[in-house]
């Protein structure tokens, strides 16, 4: 089996343009959430996100590639081109052949449906513009990026809901680890924070009006985020004989499915998924320094979480550091892993874990080691990170530092 690097990473999120904004923001505990700003925001009752504010796509893309980019495209295709700047690959020939790129997103073009339903139904309208199709589809992101870089091996799109970055990262590092493949541009991206995107979740009432406060006693519900993350996975000989800068290797993957219910989160199936990582990655728990968690911060999910965690990790559990950094960016739904992914190599390539902000009052359900409100300086050698999904799909990573 081949091994698995990662040499380019690319971010746009409620925290940053880019990756130096985002990981600065995670050291110092910035809240990137707040007041949402979109069309009849006034007629919803969630009212505060983790919006990506300041953004203007006229100034990222030309007026042709808009018309076929829904704002996750747009977030997808910035986030790729930072990540294979940093990587400094070109792709032509034999390589572009073995390269590919597999992301995650659980709704696509939202926008695009939100706006085309206001079209047809609000304004009466009996025409829409010929992209809108290939505009909201789910592969969107994926097929161009795929054109803009010259990718052309295994190129696709995992939808997952919650867990589809974590699900499309362990497919491009499994196509890489059996030959498969030599580099996979990979991670996620959402953008749902419009009408009709957040209306449909506040019929779920699991969304916070304040804030998002995951492993705390007074915690009441999740908060959305929208952006998106972006990274080069690559052989490790691959990567090694030109020289590139590795930022971390995956060392792991697991995935399970609770098959029991479409929104209570199982901790059996969650539990099954964490220590099926580890043992992927040849790891015994105790090696295990950091886990960055789903912690969504919904009583349910939190307090089972913990409980899979204690259940995986037996007496370690204790003593491993757990933060959920959705308390600063958001809940970025499928693209939320991909973002997270970036404090796992922050930890590994720094020493730096980011904090669980908004923690308030201990809850015995809870009580693990979750690095509240402060960022803390702690060396960490392996680092898992949690996606678990409604559907009651998982999906866990292992990583190791370089």
């Amino acid at each position: 089996m081949q091994r698995v690097v990662i040499t380019g990473q690319g971010t746009v999120n409620a925290l940053g343009k880019n990756v130096s904004q985002t990981l600065e923001a995670f050291k110092n505990g910035t809240c990137g959430i707040s007041d949402l700003d979109f069309r009849d925001v006034d007629r919803l009752s969630i009212k505060i996100g983790g919006q990506v504010k300041g953004y203007a796509p006229e100034a990222e893309f030309n007026r042709q590639q808009n018309v076929l980019y829904d704002r996750f495209t747009q977030f997808t295709l910035l986030a790729a081109k930072e990540a294979v700047a940093q990587s400094g690959l070109t792709f032509a020939g034999e390589l572009a052949a073995k390269s590919g790129v597999v992301l995650g997103t659980a709704g696509g073009g939202v926008t695009t449906w939100d706006e085309n339903y206001r079209t047809v139904y609000e304004e009466g309208k009996n025409r829409v513009h010929p992209f809108v199709v290939p505009k909201l589809m789910n592969n969107a992101a994926a097929s161009h990026v795929s054109m803009t870089h010259n990718l052309k091996g295994p190129s696709f799109t995992v939808a997952t809901a919650c867990a589809s970055s974590n699900h499309a990262m362990g497919q491009a590092f499994q196509f890489i680890r059996s030959g498969m493949a030599k580099v996979m541009l990979t991670g996620g991206s959402e953008s749902m924070l419009c009408f009709g995107g957040v209306k449909a979740w506040e019929g779920l009432r699991v969304m916070s009006k304040d804030a998002c406060r995951p492993f705390s006693a007074n915690r009441n519900g999740m908060v959305q985020g929208e952006g998106a993350g972006v990274f080069v996975f690559e052989e490790y000989e691959h990567a090694k004989a030109r020289g590139a800068e590795i930022l971390a290797e995956v060392i792991g993957f697991s995935m399970t499915s609770d098959a029991a219910d479409i929104v209570m989160p199982s901790k059996k199936g969650a539990a099954r998924a964490i220590a099926g990582a580890m043992k992927d990655a040849g790891i015994n728990p105790e090696q295990v320094d950091y886990i960055n968690a789903h912690g969504t911060g919904t009583t349910a999910n939190d307090k089972t979480e913990c409980a899979a965690v204690a259940d995986a990790l037996g007496q370690h559990a204790n003593d491993v550091m757990i933060s959920s950094t959705k308390s600063m960016h958001g809940h970025l739904i499928g693209g939320t892993g991909a973002v997270e992914l970036l404090a796992c190599i922050m930890a590994l390539r720094e020493g730096v874990i980011a904090p669980t902000i908004g923690y308030e009052e201990p809850d015995p359900e809870c009580a693990l080691d979750i690095v509240p409100n402060v960022a803390r300086q702690a060396k960490a050698d392996v680092v898992l990170s949690n996606a678990f999904a409604f559907g009651g799909l998982n999906a866990v990573l292992a990583l190791k530092r370089a």
